[in-house]
């Protein structure tokens, strides 16, 4: 395998994960009848268009058919590709369930 195309496979490796990434995120959302969409918006409201959100939410399932996504995972998840201010976010949501 030589140096571009070790490259390339690299590239492709991390937009699956990424993709992963916001499959979880948008998954756990939805488990927790929080807008995904919505969420990111406010920690984004300067990106237009999130493509890879919009497919992710085509493989959600409901949230009664869905395995859990615990709240540490989706926020470990979500800082391991620096998505900070999501996270952020996200971790109001969560206190805001557990103030009810």
């Amino acid at each position: 395998m030589d140096k571009s195309e070790m490259e390339r496979q690299i590239i492709e490796n991390y937009q699956k994960d990424e993709k992963m990434m916001i499959l979880i995120y948008a998954q756990w959302c939805i488990n927790n009848d929080i807008d995904p969409g919505t969420l990111y918006k406010n920690a984004y409201p300067n990106q237009i268009n999130n493509n890879a959100l919009t497919e992710a939410l085509e493989l959600t399932v409901p949230a009664k058919d869905s395995d859990e996504i615990s709240d540490l995972a989706v926020l470990n998840v979500l800082q391991l590709f620096g998505n900070d201010d999501l996270a952020f976010l996200v971790q109001g949501e969560i206190e805001k369930r557990k103030n009810k």
